[in-house]
């Protein structure tokens, strides 16, 4: 039987799923003119460079954060319903011809490792970002692992605390994250490079009775 990670609470956990949402309603604003903002995971209707207001200002506090020479470069933020549904089905199925002998409940579980289910994503209600670390230039600094990769292409190497990794990467994620934790933010573990605030993971992380951003 499949089982998690050691130590890894993932999404779809019930102790996630049960969290409520009591949004408190802050709209959605634009990355673009506040932070860098990439363009690899560009969308049509542009969601990807929007972000719930309170998190985007956690996201400038942790910029000033950052030593001399880093900046964060904002990869994807908001996620349509339908692109979140999309993205997550066709993973587990992807999953599911890799190993057939996985059972449909051990198949949902694999699959939130690397994409959350519709019903918690927080990539839908504006609370998630993927992002990672630049130099003033643009070049990213080296962090282990692309952005996006599966813990299949990574070997495991997505996973925050991962072991296989240089020391230059390593170090790296140290930075991103105590910037990003400062600001009140939370890691998922299974992505180095997605943090989040305000979404039902979060709020079991922290201890908060609800979520604060449900769908956008």
């Amino acid at each position: 039987m499949w089982h998690p990670p050691d130590g890894i609470v993932l999404i779809s956990d019930p102790r996630v799923t049960a969290i409520p949402v009591h949004d408190n309603g802050e709209p959605l604003v634009e990355v673009r003119g506040r932070l860098r903002l990439d363009d690899r995971m560009a969308d049509e209707e542009g969601a990807y460079g929007r972000l719930r207001d309170g998190l985007l200002d956690r996201l400038e506090r942790a910029e000033k954060e950052l030593p001399a020479g880093y900046h964060l470069l904002i990869v994807e933020g908001h996620r349509s319903i339908a692109n979140q549904r999309q993205t997550y089905d066709d993973y587990r199925a992807e999953l599911a011809q890799r190993f057939p002998s996985m059972t449909p409940g051990e198949l949902d579980a694999a699959a939130s490792r690397y994409v959350s289910p519709v019903e918690v994503a927080p990539h839908t209600a504006g609370a998630a970002v993927d992002l990672t670390l630049c130099a003033a230039d643009g070049t990213e600094y080296d962090m282990g692992t692309a952005i996006n990769e599966t813990p299949e292409q990574s070997a495991g190497g997505c996973y925050t605390a991962a072991s296989g990794i240089s020391g230059d990467a390593r170090g790296n994620r140290k930075i991103l994250a105590s910037a990003l934790e400062s600001a009140g933010l939370v890691n998922y573990p299974t992505e180095w490079w997605h943090w989040s605030y305000g979404d039902r993971y979060w709020a079991l992380m922290t201890g908060s009775p609800h979520a604060l951003y449900g769908p956008a």
